[in-house]
């Protein structure tokens, strides 16, 4: 798994709702972001990968009506890839490259990266926190 960072975590509580449960696989954790009005998470590959797609299950009533994602190269500035906007649902949520209409889900690009970042704005919980019990980012490595 790819070293991250976190923009915060519900009551500094790292140990119930910290980063480490976004890819734990289990569906009894989560991360909880803390109150505020953008929160985000990072993600720093070993190699370079080209991202295909994003898999993401949000808590209903703390989710992300806005996802932007930014990406870069090492070394370099995150840039602007994509915007998806996900359903307030705690089903989990696929996008796939290239594609303009879906059912259940969003699109993304497919681009190559050392960095990516996630940004959940516009959350539906009035705090602005987000919970996330899966991220997944599927892809090759370069």
């Amino acid at each position: 798994t790819a070293p991250r960072r976190v923009s915060s975590v519900l009551n500094r509580d790292t140990k119930q709702f910290g980063k480490q449960h976004l890819f734990d696989g289990s569906e009894e954790t989560c991360w909880n972001s803390d109150q505020g009005t953008s929160q985000w998470v990072t993600l720093d590959f070993p190699q370079p990968v080209k991202v295909s797609q994003l898999h993401i299950q949000f808590q209903g009533g703390f989710s992300s009506r806005l996802c932007t994602l930014e990406g870069c190269r090492t070394g370099e500035e995150l840039v602007k890839i994509s915007e998806l906007y996900p359903q307030d649902s705690h089903a989990m949520q696929i996008s796939f490259p290239r594609v303009t209409m879906m059912m259940e889900g969003f699109q993304v690009e497919e681009t190559v990266l050392d960095k990516l970042r996630i940004t959940f704005g516009s959350s539906t919980d009035f705090f602005g926190r987000v919970v996330v019990y899966h991220l997944g980012v599927l892809g090759e490595r370069l």
